[in-house]
């Protein structure tokens, strides 16, 4: 009996990894079906790295974690299984995805430089974008649960932001992100995370720790808007190659 529930188990567990292999195929497919199959294997893969990132940092932290799930033009998204116990482990399995998704989109940009090849400056450039917007500064974004270890007032300047980004490229998982984000603006506005013993202990960091991921955090909005603005003038100095252009499902997120 014990070794058909260890059979199911592990069939379970194949079973989820075989959905997410799954899920990224089918987005790799429609992907391709709009910007060539070159720049949606690319785009993949940054996906795939930023949430790879999220994974690993989950698994130090020893939270389970499931496999990653892609939904073309939407993104993709990594489930914990066990939400985390304080702000800083959450801020730590946070700032995983856009640091290893920068490291993705850094080799893939070095690699385009190396190669000559716009296509993967264009893959580069959407990478780069991806994690840039993840950092804005609220819930459910990764930068929101970054720096809600240092205040989650902080969140109070990340609706304007998505509302900026919005009337500069409108985008309907944009307009999502925002309709998802307000309950927790209005939450910091009436400071409902410091009301109750549990919210203060949820959120209860050292200095050091709020220096460190703040520190963490401005380095890495600073070298994504950098890198964004780079390639993006490299991109427009260059003609289109194999369907690609500046944009692609970076406009999407």
């Amino acid at each position: 009996m014990s070794r058909l529930l260890l059979l199911l188990f592990a069939g379970l567990k194949f079973g989820k990894l075989f959905f997410s292999v799954g899920t990224m195929l089918l987005a790799v497919g429609v992907y391709a079906l709009v910007f060539g199959w070159r720049y949606a294997v690319g785009i993949v893969a940054m996906l795939m790295i930023h949430e790879l990132g999220h994974f690993v940092a989950a698994r130090q932290r020893r939270l389970p974690v499931g496999w990653p799930t892609f939904i073309p033009f939407i993104g993709a998204f990594t489930q914990i299984n066990q939400m985390p116990h304080d702000a800083e482990t959450d801020a730590y399995i946070s700032l995983g995805g856009p640091l290893l998704g920068t490291v993705g989109a850094l080799a893939c940009y070095a690699l385009g430089r190396g190669t000559g090849e716009p296509w993967l400056v264009a893959v580069s450039y959407t990478g780069f974008m991806i994690n840039l917007i993840n950092l804005i500064p609220v819930p459910p974004l990764d930068g929101g649960r970054i720096t809600a270890v240092l205040s989650p007032r902080i969140w109070l300047l990340g609706i304007p932001a998505l509302v900026a980004l919005l009337f500069y490229r409108f985008s309907p998982i944009l307009l999502v992100v925002l309709i998802m984000a307000a309950p927790y603006g209005l939450a910091a506005l009436r400071g409902l995370h410091g009301k109750s013993p549990e919210a203060r202990a949820y959120y209860e960091v050292s200095n050091r720790v709020r220096w460190e991921y703040a520190f963490y955090y401005v380095v890495l909005v600073g070298f994504l808007t950098m890198m964004v603005h780079d390639t993006e003038d490299q991109l427009h100095s260059v003609a289109p190659v194999g369907g690609v252009q500046s944009s692609g499902p970076a406009d999407n997120v």
